[in-house]
């Protein structure tokens, strides 16, 4: 026996509900809603967001899902690993993608209060009008999922890169 096939996991958590069979037309509404968040962003730039609000939201499946999708866009490991610390790791990032995730954090905790005038400033410095509106409505629209997956328990580890496209 080696020392991977006897180390004992903890036990898979099952969900407490399938929003996607209990509430179809919620969830292929969601769905419609997402595809037409991200049209005209960047594939790369668009799932370091959703990981981004997933981590700070802590919703394990939309985290197993987005970090999937972005290595198959072609993201690299070293970038998603330094996401959770990217104030420190700028250099990792583009001006561009700091304004996203930055946008990304003040939208996302928005118990802190609104969304201050400097970090939207910065993003709509650098992103044309209608591809920061495409932006913004992708961050909510992860943030929603996230209260999905987060409330109904959804099981990380089972998707595979695209299975919902």
């Amino acid at each position: 026996m080696t020392a991977q096939e006897s180390t004992q996991y903890a036990p898979e958590i099952a969900p407490r509900l399938r929003m996607a069979e209990l509430a179809p037309d919620v969830y292929k509404a969601m769905i419609r809603l997402d595809t037409a968040a991200k049209q005209g962003l960047d594939p790369k730039l668009y799932e370091l967001v959703k990981i981004r609000a997933s981590q700070i939201n802590h919703c394990a499946f939309c985290l197993d899902m987005h970090t999937k999708d972005a290595l198959a866009a072609g993201e690299s490991v070293e970038r998603i690993v330094q996401l959770s610390a990217w104030e420190e790791s700028r250099h990792f990032y583009t001006e561009k993608e700091l304004a996203a995730i930055e946008l990304t954090e003040a939208i996302t905790v928005l118990t802190e209060g609104f969304v201050p005038d400097e970090v939207y400033e910065k993003a709509a410095k650098l992103f044309e009008e209608a591809e920061l509106a495409q932006l913004i409505a992708a961050i909510t629209v992860i943030n929603a999922w996230n209260r999905f997956g987060v409330s109904t328990r959804m099981t990380p580890g089972h998707y595979q890169p695209g299975q919902y496209a």
